[in-house]
């Protein structure tokens, strides 16, 4: 029995990626890394390459771009890696709000507590 979403077809992993099970010490991908096309796709691409253009036309997580072609997400940035080096998209991470000064915290806590 196997998992849902999971290709148990190794020799296709293999043939995807060319052999490569990582897709590098610095690469910037991770689960939440948002991805976005900076091209369209051009024929003659692998289909799993077009299917990520199409798919990152707007902001897209890693981890939906892997849900969504039904690969592993260690599979799935390899592809990225290789769409990145081609300058056919960009990676960053979501934006996090600023964490606000403790000694400002404080502060608000010592007011509260004044109350």
């Amino acid at each position: 029995m196997s998992r849902p979403g999971r290709d148990d077809a190794p020799d296709r992993l293999y043939t995807l990626t060319g052999g490569r099970t990582r897709s590098g010490p610095d690469s910037p991908f991770d689960l939440v890394t948002l991805v976005v096309a900076e091209s369209d796709a051009r024929p003659g691409m692998q289909s799993e390459h077009v299917a990520i253009l199409r798919m990152t036309e707007r902001p897209t997580a890693v981890v939906e771009v892997a849900a969504e072609l039904r690969l592993p997400v260690s599979i799935t940035k390899v592809l990225l890696s290789d769409l990145l080096a081609a300058g056919r998209v960009s990676a960053r991470h979501p934006y996090t709000a600023a964490v606000p000064d403790p000694d400002i915290l404080e502060q608000v806590l010592v007011g509260l507590r004044n109350l």
